[in-house]
């Protein structure tokens, strides 16, 4: 008699993805690769279809960095307004690929553009996920000065995400740039303190604190490998975990 295969069942609930902007662009060092953007949506869906609730925030650097700006003489917050924009491109792009693959998706914006997408609402968002939708938050927390990091972590929070999965181009964090030392040790896992405390970059420091404030584990992770998201959903000891 044939055994029965094993189902594994998602270490997760609800997650939140970071992405970065540059994540979109691929090979083409700017804008979006709609290859690039369809493999990603065909990763989520797969997570998608395990029943995990799954909220993405996308940043904007493939199209505009606002504190790059700032630096050769643009007002701060006019930059960071501009790369708010920035991400909600992406996240219209996003939201198109996976719905020609049947996900339906909603995106949510910090700043009102009510022509294209919706306000943010946390509500709303909480019961779009219930409704088994993916929700993606645009605009960052729509106020200058912060991150898309620290967006991630601050609706990650208010939606009750069990981690946030932050998607880079290496396969976790590192004691030094992998691509410039070849000596450059991984971690496993590391504490939040120490994360801070040796500099590691991997988030803004607001971002930490307030994922360490609200026991909140971030998973650090290569997306280039395809698969590696339902890797992680499924629990399997990928990238760096940070908790």
């Amino acid at each position: 008699m044939a055994k029965k295969s094993k189902i594994r069942k998602p270490a997760f609930r609800r997650v939140v993805l970071k992405l970065s902007g540059e994540a979109l662009q691929g090979e083409l060092g700017y804008g979006v690769d709609p290859k690039v953007a369809n493999a990603i949506a065909r990763q989520i869906q797969e997570v998608y279809d395990f029943g995990v609730d799954i909220a993405c925030v996308i940043g904007g650097g493939n199209i505009f960095r606002g504190m790059q700006a700032a630096k050769v003489g643009m007002d701060r917050s006019t930059a960071d307004y501009i790369g708010m924009l920035a991400t909600l491109i992406n996240s219209m792009v996003l939201q198109d690929s996976l719905e020609a693959m049947d996900v339906p998706t909603r995106v949510q914006s910090a700043i009102r553009i009510d022509e294209l997408v919706e306000p943010y609402i946390r509500r709303r968002a909480i019961r779009h996920l219930e409704k088994r939708r993916v929700v993606i938050f645009a605009s960052g927390t729509g106020s200058p000065y912060f991150t898309t990091d620290t967006a991630a972590a601050l609706r990650a929070v208010e939606i009750g995400a069990d981690a946030i999965l932050k998607a880079t181009k290496v396969d976790g964090v590192y004691d030094s740039d992998p691509v410039k030392n070849k000596h450059a040790q991984k971690f496993d896992r590391l504490s939040y303190l120490d994360a801070l405390k040796n500099r590691l970059e991997v988030m803004d420091a607001t971002a930490f604190t307030l994922c360490m404030d609200n026991h909140l584990p971030i998973i650090v992770f290569n997306l280039n490998r395809y698969g590696n998201i339902r890797r992680v959903i499924l629990g399997e000891t990928i990238g760096t975990r940070i908790s």
